[in-house]
């Protein structure tokens, strides 16, 4: 289907920053934020020691001075033995990897290190275990992010949609689909502006596990919710189709038609053959021939015989028998010329249908004894009687044929005979 191999990616920008925190003097790092977890203590507010905090302030200045690498090297040089300035020094070194190309996994290793002791600042410490979930994202370390974002939240007790919506992702990403569609849910109920994406993932959820039913209300309500996505539309109508609501498919599809969203050679298709099983064939037909003298639909023998086809249903006889007329041309295939020929015969163009039909004889039509037999009817009506004698003779050769065939001989020997003609 549908989507979606999309790894998340976010700005380097937003990966040094952490969830919202801005990079500063390590004094101002270390204000901790409320946490209103029931039952939660918050944590006193510890800051960096003077020997560690000045070599610190010298990273900072070089990062300020976008001179990142510099910083680093003065992060590495750094051996701190206090705990809370170790893990202080290894987010700070992590934040910069993080918004370096390729150093994704790197920074990884940094900031768990930095978050595993428990002992930064409350804000330093929800900030990283989410930005562990960003970067496990890009990395392709799905069930890490799972876990980091769950502990975000358990550690804050704040709901965020786009959190949400990334723990469905990474779900998808590593193949739990049943559990996508309970944080898709959350992420749709937080959103205050409706987004897309967890309508996505939770309909994604439902198709890949054959829940079609389910997968319906889902792209029902993405019609709803976005009713200017053009894609949405014609996915509705096909998910229709797949559980075979052909009269609602119909519906959606020509719905979306009306308002110009349906832009693919396989929609116009699939519209035009809920057309026809929908007791609708000229619709079909027209719908066909405009969008194949448009060049959407290939003019070619197979579309000219489908177009051909829906006229035939309509009981448009002549047109439908032009239309196989110009598929065999094109084609040369024998079918297509002996579908013009019973068509011209129930339209009385016999002479018509007596040159078609030699013509799929001709090419080494398959049974040909039937084709026999409507050359006897063609030749009969044209008052062909001898040919339409030698014809039924052919005829009767199909064990199938045989008995109607033998019917229409001796009639057909009293009409000549009526005429004076001798077979």
């Amino acid at each position: 289907m549908i989507m979606m191999k999309r790894t998340f990616k976010m700005s380097a920008v937003a990966l040094v920053l952490g969830a919202g925190a801005v990079l500063s003097a390590p004094a101002a790092l270390a204000q901790s934020a409320p946490v209103v977890c029931p039952g939660y203590e918050k944590g006193k507010t510890t800051l960096v020691g003077e020997r560690t905090g000045k070599k610190v302030q010298k990273a900072f200045e070089f990062y300020n001075e976008d001179q990142v690498n510099e910083a680093l090297n003065v992060l590495y040089e750094i051996d701190p033995s206090d705990d809370f300035d170790r893990a202080y020094v290894k987010r700070f070194i992590g934040n910069l990897l993080a918004a370096q190309e390729g150093q994704g996994g790197k920074a990884l290793n940094y900031l768990v290190e930095s978050v595993e002791p428990k002992v930064l600042n409350d804000l330093e410490h929800s900030q990283t275990l989410k930005l562990l979930g960003d970067l496990s994202m890009q990395e392709e370390k799905y069930t890490n992010a799972i876990k980091w974002y769950n502990e975000w939240m358990d550690f804050t007790c704040k709901e965020d949609a786009d959190v949400y919506t990334r723990l469905a992702q990474a779900y998808f990403e590593s193949k739990q689909l049943a559990k996508m569609v309970e944080p898709a849910d959350k992420a749709i109920a937080l959103y205050e502006e409706p987004n897309k994406n967890p309508y996505v993932l939770k309909l994604t959820s439902y198709y890949e596990r054959k829940m079609y039913p389910e997968t319906v209300a889902v792209a029902e309500d993405l019609v709803r919710t976005f009713p200017q996505e053009k894609t949405w539309w014609s996915r509705l109508g096909f998910f229709y189709i797949l559980v075979e609501d052909y009269k609602k498919g119909l519906s959606t599809l020509e719905l979306a038609y009306m308002q110009g969203y349906l832009e693919k050679e396989s929609e116009i298709k699939t519209l035009a053959q809920l057309y026809q099983s929908n007791g609708m064939p000229y619709k079909a037909a027209k719908l066909l021939e405009k969008h194949m003298k448009e060049g959407l639909l290939k003019n070619d023998a197979d579309m000219i015989a489908n177009v051909a086809n829906a006229y035939h249903q309509a009981k448009n006889f002549k047109t439908a028998a032009n239309l196989y007329a110009q598929a065999a041309a094109k084609s040369s295939d024998p079918e297509h010329y002996r579908k013009q020929g019973t068509l011209l015969l129930v339209a009385e163009d016999y002479k018509g249908a007596i040159k078609a039909l030699q013509n799929a004889l001709d090419r080494g039509a398959e049974n040909p004894e039937k084709i026999h037999f409507t050359l006897m009817e063609a030749n009969f009506y044209a008052g062909n009687f001898k040919s339409a004698y030698k014809h039924v003779q052919e005829a009767k050769k199909d064990r199938s044929l045989r008995r109607n065939a033998a019917a229409w001989e001796p009639y057909i020997k009293e009409k000549a005979k009526n005429r004076g003609i001798n077979i």
